[in-house]
Order: C-alpha cells, then sequence, then structure tokens
C-alpha cells in the first residue's frame, strides 16, 4: 500500500508521500519534513526551504502555518518516530534495548557475540557503529535519529538478522527516538552522573532511563538488571510490579552473581553462581567492569533463548570491543598500556580498579574532559585520577567550543599534583615515557573516537594508533 497523507494522518488528502526527514538539506520532492524545536537549533526555522527543496507536507508544533499541509502535534518528536516507521517497518523478531551510564556499548557487543555462539545471525549498534554478519558501518549518535534508527533495523532484518541488540541513551528515550522500536527484552547496567548539560538532576536522568522499561518495553517481557546500584534496585521493583520477568545480575544479583574474581594478565579466572549453580570459566578481557558487562549480556541471552551451557562457552570465546579497556600496546620492558572510553567519574573509578589487579608496578592515568558538557564532573574525575592511579596527566578531551585550558584546570582542582600537558599526543608520549618494567598506562576519555573536536572541527586522532606512534618514536618497542 503507498503511503499518502489520507494513511499517515487520517486527514482528507491523498497526496503520495516518499519519505520523511527533519534535516532541512535532506527533503526530496514528495517528502514529509518534521520541524522539530531543539536545544542547538529549531527545525520550525527551516520550514519555507524544506517546502524549497520539494516537502509535501510539515509535521510540527501546534500554532505553525506553511503553504503546504501543517500536521501539528503536541509531541511532534513522537508521531516523527512512528512516522519512521511506517517507511522501514522490518525489525529483527528478537530486539534488545540496553540502557544505564556506562557499560552499553560493550554489553550489546558482547550479547551479539553470544547470539553468534549459539547459532542467530545477530547484530549490534550504538556508539560504535553497525556490528552484524554482513560487516560494519559506523553511526554518528549512540541511539541514532528515529528515520536513521528504523533504516538500520529495516536493512538489518532484510539481510537475514533475527537478533539485535541497541544501545538506549537518556536524550533518545527523552526524545522518543525509541517509541516506534518493538522492544522484546531490556537491560540496565547503572545510572551515574553524566549528561546534566542535559538533564537538570539525577531524578530527571533516571526517569528518563526508566521509561525503555515503563513505557516501552511490553507488560510480562523480560528484562536483567545490574543490581549493584540503588538505582538498579529501584528498578527491579517498579519492573516487577508491572509484571516483568526480571532476571538480577552483579555481585549482589540474585540470578548471576559474581562469586569470585582472580585476574592474570590479560584475562580474569570467574566464579559465577548462575542458575543456582557454581561454574568457573576463564573470561579473556581485563577488569572488573568487563565481568559486570559480560554477565549482562549473559543475562540477556538467557531471556533470549541462549542456554546456559551456550552461554557460558560463549563467555569464553568473548573479544573485546574498541576502545573498552582495549590493549593498545606494550614496551619492550613489558609495560602494557590500555585504552578506554571512560569519560565519566563512575567510569573512570571502574577503570582504574578493574585495572589495579592487572599491574603489578605504577599505574599512569593520561585524560581530560570534554567541552560543552557538564562542568562538574570535572574535578570529581581529577580526584578519581589522584586517589587510584599513581601518577596522572591531565590533557585536552573534545574541547569543543570551551577554552581547553580552563576545561584542564578545572580537572586539576581535584588532581592537583598532576601533570598538565594539553597536546594529547605529547601527554600519551609523557605517560609511556613515565613507565617501567611493571608498570601500566591507560589513556582514557576518548576510547574507539577517531577525531578530536576542537571549536567546531574535527581533528583526526585516535588513542590506540597514538599510543603506537609513542611506542615508536620513543624507541620503547
Amino acid at each position: 500500500m503507498s503511503l499518502t497523507l489520507r494513511t499517515l494522518f487520517n486527514i482528507d488528502n491523498d497526496m503520495p508521500v516518499t519519505g520523511v526527514t527533519c534535516d532541512s538539506r535532506a527533503v526530496k520532492a514528495g517528502m514529509i519534513f518534521a520541524a522539530l524545536p531543539g536545544i542547538a537549533a529549531d527545525g520550525r526555522q527551516f520550514i519555507g526551504s524544506a517546502i524549497e527543496n520539494g516537502a509535501v507536507a510539515i509535521l510540527t508544533t501546534n500554532g505553525v502555518t506553511a503553504d503546504v499541509p501543517v500536521i501539528h502535534s503536541a509531541e511532534p518528536r513522537l508521531d516523527y518516530a512512528h512516522l519512521a516507521s511506517a517507511f522501514y517497518p522490518k525489525q529483527p523478531e528478537t530486539l534488545v534495548a540496553m540502557t544505564g551510564t556506562n557499560g552499553k556499548s560493550s554489553t550489546v557487543e558482547f550479547l551479539r557475540q553470544l547470539w553468534a555462539h549459539a547459532g542467530h545471525k545477530s547484530a549490534c549498534f550504538g556508539t560504535l557503529g553497525v556490528k552484524s554478519h554482513t560487516g560494519y558501518r559506523p553511526l554518528t549518535h549512540t541511539t541514532p535519529d528515529a528515520v536513521s534508527l528504523h533504516q538500520t533495523l529495516d536493512a538489518l532484518t532484510r539481510s537475514g538478522v533475527t537478533h539485535a541488540a541497541m544501545e538506549a541513551s537518556s536524550h533518545g528515550l527523552k526524545q522518543y527516538r525509541l517509541d516506534a522500536v518493538k522492544v522484546t527484552a531490556a537491560g540496565f547496567s547503572n545510572l551515574t552522573q553524566d549528561h546534566f548539560d542535559y538533564h537538570p538532576d539525577m531524578a530527571d536522568y533516571f526517569d528518563a532511563k526508566a521509561r525503555l522499561f515503563t513505557e516501552l518495553t511490553p507488560n510480562g517481557a523480560p528484562v536483567v538488571i545490574n543490581t549493584n546500584d540503588e538505582y538498579g534496585r529501584k528498578l527491579v521493583k517498579i519492573c516487577e510490579s508491572r509484571g516483568q520477568d526480571v532476571m538480577q545480575v552483579g555481585w549482589s544479583g540474585e540470578h548471576i552473581r559474581i562469586d569470585e574474581l582472580m585476574p592474570h594478565g590479560a584475562s580474569q579466572l570467574l566464579t559465577l553462581i548462575a542458575m543456582e549453580e557454581r561454574h568457573k570459566i576463564e573470561l579473556p578481557l581485563a577488569g572488573e567492569f568487563q565481568v559486570l558487562n559480560a554477565i549482562a549480556a549473559l543475562g540477556l541471552a538467557l531471556q533470549t533463548g541462549v542456554s546456559l551451557e551456550a552461554g557460558l562457552g560463549g563467555l569464553q570465546k568473548l573479544t573485546g570491543v574498541a576502545g573498552r579497556m582495549e590493549r593498545a600496546g606494550q614496551t619492550k620492558d613489558g609495560a602494557s598500556i590500555f585504552v578506554d572510553f571512560a569519560h565519566t567519574e563512575d567510569g573512570l573509578d571502574k577503570l582504574l580498579r578493574g585495572l589495579r589487579p592487572h599491574v603489578m608496578g605504577k599505574l599512569v592515568i593520561v585524560f581530560g574532559c570534554g567541552g560543552d558538557r557538564d562542568p562538574d564532573k570535572r574535578p570529581k574525575m581529577g580526584a578519581a585520577a589522584a586517589r587510584l592511579a599513581d601518577e596522572v596527566i591531565v590533557t585536552d578531551d573534545n574541547p569543543r567550543t570551551e577554552d581547553a585550558k580552563s576545561i584542564r584546570e578545572a580537572v586539576m582542582q581535584g588532581c592537583p599534583e598532576a601533570t598538565n600537558i594539553g597536546d594529547r599526543a605529547a601527554a600519551i608520549a609523557r605517560g609511556i615515557s613515565r613507565l617501567g618494567p611493571r608498570d601500566g598506562l591507560v589513556v582514557a576519555g576518548k576510547g574507539h573516537e577517531q577525531g578530536q573536536i576542537v571549536g567546531t572541527q574535527i581533528i583526526p586522532f585516535n588513542d590506540v594508533e597514538e599510543v603506537q606512534k609513542a611506542l615508536q618514536v620513543g624507541g620503547h618497542v
């Protein structure tokens, strides 16, 4: 059936519609332009150019007029999401959404691997892009724009994917990007301070995350919740009240519990109590937080039909995620260098605590904080670094439109004894030069990112590549 204004909006107009977009520059003849109010830009200012480009109708807020039919909505973002699903209707039969502050990217990638190990055609997407049996492609947002999201789901389904896992950011949830997604299971990792440039407080941040469970995941559907923090325990009660099939995981998990960890060089001997049975496995990942991500993925695999035997077998074959405790190199004296995406106080805390058992000597960290983001976390991250690392080098992250020096100074309020080196490549080289045979270095904050945002420009920069350059130039290999 062809899509028209009548079929889409139940109005007396049979004008055929060819697509929908919220970017006036992407409008082509026959499309609907969603003129959405936003923080950085207001789509209503671009209605004229959208019509010039061929828009046949406008979806926007109440009170707006135009020279083509206008569909008014109290929640145009919500209607935009449903329009996106109308044009790209196919979705995998098993679709898991994972939310929380830290661990989303690793968890969905681990879940993809566990599904694949169990014989399913699987995929995952989010911050690290789209990954499936057909290959990889990048994405621009953790939770994509609704049209990009449904294009991705539709394309994955047409390629044969039956099981998909996606990251659900608080921005995406609050902006209704997932509201037309047919979520079959959901997961929660943790909640710590982040995105306070967008959320006014923790209550609003939690409510945005909780929408995944209270409004988008069906009653009775399976969910997996890490109960290590108060927000996870609060969410358990909410989900149980909705009749959802709650699986609790973590150090205090009722269904999958970490009983013991024994760190090795780049792996860990893990003892789990899973479904009331004790299991010992070798997890080929470093860091306690990776264990938490892995068992969340195990729980979601079990909740979506994977056997415990297959799930535990898959854990022992997991490969790490780019920029998440990624081993970027080693000096000729045997000191290991890691790159990680940790960019919050809690993320930095978990990263350094997770690395400590794998480093026999001193632990050095190079990190910074992004500009145009929550400034309150900067000294807190500095304090976490000073508390848990032996040496701290503060450098630039993505300063964006803020003064980079001022950002570094704010970070150093929490770590006044740190070394301040603005040039990130020079900071990495300095960190490597400080390593002895039994030491370790972690470069935190950017992880997998391929560029550094300075002003409004993106300068090519990758931490792993810079580590490898510094090792060669400095004669450390």
